[in-house]
């Protein structure tokens, strides 16, 4: 009861502050972030959102992103849903003959907005985007089911509970087994087609049946092509399904559309995009295989030293689908692994700001409550509330990320596979998610050392190289009371907000500044 009390509590609080249920047009969100569509971006109150214990930090994207951290996301979000439901009940409806209210041109000032933001936005982010919305509502089933694989695999190895195994098996199993059906519901749904529509002609992808079928010279195996395949058939379905509508008389519109969609986008699918997509499956796996066997150190390097910039932008959700594909036809990602490295230099680099900066005990603060959660892989109150606000630790975390990443790369290159069940996790929350070609020990040693040399040597190259003596000399001062904002005065600079805040609750990290735009 206390933790929905905080829950309620912590969604009434943001209510206020991004202008009110009116200025809320849409709700949604992803593993950390509350993502609200406004239509006035200018009433919304940043500082004291970011002020907020449970608030780790402000992200402006397409959408308004308040980033709460997995697990308290998915609990507050229905909070606020239902906040802004009963206040738009008891709201007083316009006068009738009204000819313009404040809501009104609110809403015509966010169009315009959005209509110059769209102009900006180039075609290649908006797809990835859009890629992103249709795999991140997986992410918690990929996390459960991937946990299960990997305790079956230990109660396997160790002879234990052989009556219990195969039941575990079923549950790992069953949802990849049916995930293209996921994947082409949700794709519908992005695209603007029917999500049911879109989820029946992916699940021809898994069908048994597929087996007595041949394309292109060969037999057709269930499900060949994938979330790649089931992808391509949802988006397919929605031009057949939007084309109907415009040709369909309305009075057979329910009969007609629904048949013409499954039956094109099926034969389709069967007869095109399975092979094809199976084609393209394959060749993801033979790359990522290739690149680290034959790249190793260097191939891991470069992934893990460019991941965090990723993550600041939001596109690493992008890689969702290779990551997936990777587990349909392996049973793990090798490339998860490498890029969680980008976490540890992150940790590292906290660790070293804190040691540089003495004096200033609001910075030291922050990275005192964002460092647990850095540990266990959420990196976002680190990278949005001390290093990225810093300037040069950020840099310095991508070293360390690089280094980490070159480890493990390299022992992937020497044959000791390091990969993950399932993707979301990364930090030491990846442990229980951890597959690989020589058993679960040496895949962790593995693992855990690769974690170590991006702590050490994000710290390292932050001690030595993040801080500019102008740079200590402004921030490693005194902070009495902490500063809130970076503001220019007397030509002096003070710290950015998230590094200045005092957190009221010691399990809550900071407030983070507000950075370019993420996920």
């Amino acid at each position: 009861m206390a933790t929905e009390d905080k829950n309620s509590a912590t969604a009434a609080a943001i209510l206020p502050l991004v202008g009110g249920a009116a200025n809320v047009g849409s709700i949604a969100h992803c593993m950390t972030r509350l993502r609200l569509g406004l239509r006035d971006r200018s009433l919304v109150d940043d500082e004291a959102l970011k002020a907020l214990p449970a608030v780790m930090g402000v992200v402006e994207d397409e959408t308004y992103q308040i980033v709460l951290g997995p697990g308290t996301v998915a609990r507050v979000t229905p909070e606020f849903e239902r906040l802004v439901a009963e206040a738009r009940e008891t709201a007083p409806a316009p006068a009738p003959d009204e000819p313009s209210t404040a809501d009104g041109l609110a809403a015509q000032g966010a169009a315009i907005k959005a209509e110059q933001k769209a102009r900006n936005a180039t075609p290649f982010k908006l797809f990835l985007r859009r890629i992103a919305n249709i795999f991140v509502p997986l992410i918690p089933a990929l996390i459960g089911c991937g946990i299960i694989a990997g305790l079956n695999g230990l109660l396997l190895n160790l002879g234990w509970l052989p009556a219990v195994t195969p039941a575990l098996a079923a549950m790992a199993s069953g949802f990849m087994a049916l995930i293209a059906v996921f994947v082409g519901y949700n794709t519908a749904k992005e695209f603007g087609g029917t999500p049911i529509l879109g989820g029946a002609v992916a699940a021809i992808i898994v069908f048994p049946g597929v087996a007595k079928i041949d394309a292109f010279g060969q037999t057709l195996s269930p499900g060949q092509g994938g979330v790649l395949g089931a992808l391509g058939a949802a988006v397919l379905a929605v031009y057949v399904e939007k084309w109907c509508r415009r040709w369909v008389p309305e009075a057979l519109d329910v009969l007609v559309t629904p048949t013409l969609t499954v039956l094109i986008s099926g034969l389709v699918t069967i007869f095109g995009l399975m092979y094809v997509a199976g084609e393209v499956s394959s060749a993801i796996g033979t790359f990522a295989d290739w690149l680290l066997s034959n790249g190793g150190a260097g191939a891991g390097f470069v992934l893990g030293g460019l991941f965090l910039p990723l993550v600041m932008l939001g596109l690493h959700q992008a890689l969702i689908p290779i990551h997936t594909t990777l587990i349909e036809q392996q049973g793990y990602t090798v490339l998860l692994p490498i890029l969680a490295m980008a976490g540890a230099g992150q940790v590292g680099a906290a660790m070293a700001v804190y040691v540089r900066l003495p004096r200033n005990e609001s910075i030291r603060r922050t990275i005192r409550s964002a460092l647990p959660a850095g540990l266990l892989g959420v990196g976002e109150p680190l990278i949005y509330g001390v290093s990225l606000p810093l300037g040069r630790p950020f840099i310095t975390a991508c070293v360390g990320g690089a280094f980490g990443g070159g480890f493990v790369g390299l022992f992937h290159q020497l044959g000791d596979t390091v990969g993950s069940t399932a993707i979301g996790p990364s930090g030491w929350a990846l442990f229980p998610l951890l597959d690989g070609n020589h058993g679960l020990g040496p895949t962790i040693a593995i693992y855990g050392a690769g974690l170590l040399a991006g702590y050490v040597a994000g710290f390292l190259a932050t001690y030595f190289f993040g801080f500019s003596k102008d740079l200590l000399a402004e921030f490693d001062v005194s902070q009495e009371p902490p500063s809130s904002t970076v503001a220019a005065t007397g030509g002096h600079r003070t710290p950015p907000a998230p590094v200045g805040t005092t957190p009221q609750n010691p399990n809550d990290p900071g407030s983070p500044a507000k950075a370019p735009a993420g996920v």
